[in-house]
């Protein structure tokens, strides 16, 4: 009776399911193409509150800047007439630019900043030029209906009604405690009024950024979520990225057995250059050559054992090579000795006894 439960099949191993962490590759080929873990709002939020931080800093010198430059206009062109030459007009044109970029430097140059810093703490440095490739997927209508309806469609209004919401809060709680200063705001002097009208923009500004940036820690960890999610793969794909990565396991044990066969052919073509084989007999081969203008001591060209070592004896009969039994040599020098090193020094002796012996057989 044949029992169904020694045919119980692992059918995980052809489910599709991403269940596995990212690999290294696969890590690195998503980075090389642009997709990395980053929150849109980071961005934003570290930007919006070190800009307003900025203004709370520079807010002296650029309302000086201002009043100054206000001031110089009126004075230098008090007369309308001069407004209409051309020289006076390309002048004042030329003096605006230069004059609005020295007054927003400090802020501009914040805001560079805090984009490159928000980047790099997210992902570091990475420049990739495949985002920017033309993707004609993005024009089809069919698949703009499904991001609009997407999952992620439905995050960013989440987000978005979110920060609605709480920035409203925020600003309605900062009105309602100084609503006596907005009232009494219409009373003030023209000085007062922009003096107090920007330092509620900033303070109003940098409550609204610190709730962003609370919110922006948020969505990184859901952007980084939802990027680790989105990486994920299947178990025949990791399989599938192992095989391109290692090489098959089959393949490589093939070249392997084909390396295998080199050497010993190689090997087995040095046998005939031998001057003697030592062996245990049956167990172990081992082939001596000895010249004294190239080397101090004898060296191992051949060695085997068992099959090997049965051939190693077959080619050196064919070719005329002395086959001395000795066992302990002959084990020793096959586990203490590679094939192109010289033997031991332990066993100069007792190898030269036998080579003595061999060339004795040759009258040498």
């Amino acid at each position: 009776m044949i029992d169904l439960d020694d045919f119980v099949i692992n059918l995980t191993l052809f489910s599709q399911e991403k269940t596995e962490k990212a690999t290294p590759k696969r890590r690195r080929e998503a980075r090389e193409k642009g997709q990395v873990a980053k929150s849109r709002e980071v961005i934003s939020a570290v930007l919006l509150f070190l800009m307003f931080l900025c203004l709370k800093f520079f807010s002296a010198y650029i309302y000086g800047h201002l009043k100054n430059k206000t001031i110089k206009f009126f004075t230098i062109y008090n007369d309308i007439e001069k407004l209409y030459d051309t020289s006076n007009f390309r002048s004042i044109i030329v003096n605006c630019i230069m004059s609005f970029m020295l007054i927003m430097l400090p802020i501009f140059g914040i805001a560079i900043l805090a984009s490159l810093l928000a980047n790099y703490l997210q992902v570091g440095f990475v420049f990739s030029t495949k985002p920017l490739m033309p993707n004609f997927n993005k024009l089809n209508p069919i698949e703009g209906l499904k991001r609009i309806f997407s999952k992620n469609s439905l995050v960013e209004l989440f987000k978005a009604s979110f920060k609605i919401l709480f920035i409203g809060y925020f600003i309605y709680d900062f009105l309602r405690d100084n609503y006596m200063m907005i009232i009494n705001f219409l009373h003030m002097d023209i000085n007062s009024s922009l003096v107090f009208m920007g330092n509620t923009i900033i303070s109003i500004g940098i409550r609204a950024s610190i709730v962003l940036l609370v919110l922006a820690i948020f969505d990184y960890a859901y952007q980084l979520w939802e990027y680790e999610k989105n990486l994920r793969m299947s178990k025949q794909e990791v399989k599938e990225e192992y095989k391109q990565v290692e090489g098959n396991p089959q393949i490589k044990s093939r070249i392997r057995e084909k390396q295998r066969q080199l050497s010993l052919r190689r090997m087995m073509a040095e046998i005939p250059k031998a001057d003697v084989i030592i062996t245990n007999p049956t167990h172990y081969a081992v082939a001596l050559k000895y010249d004294a203008n190239t080397s101090d001591a004898p060296v191992v060209i051949a060695k085997g054992k068992d099959l090997i070592a049965f051939r190693i004896k077959d080619k050196a009969r064919e070719s005329n090579i002395p086959i001395v039994e000795n066992k302990a040599i002959a084990q020793a020098l096959y586990n203490t000795t590679d094939i192109g090193q010289q033997i031991p020094e332990e066993m100069y002796q007792a190898v030269a006894e036998i080579l003595a012996f061999v060339y004795s057989l040759k009258n040498k």
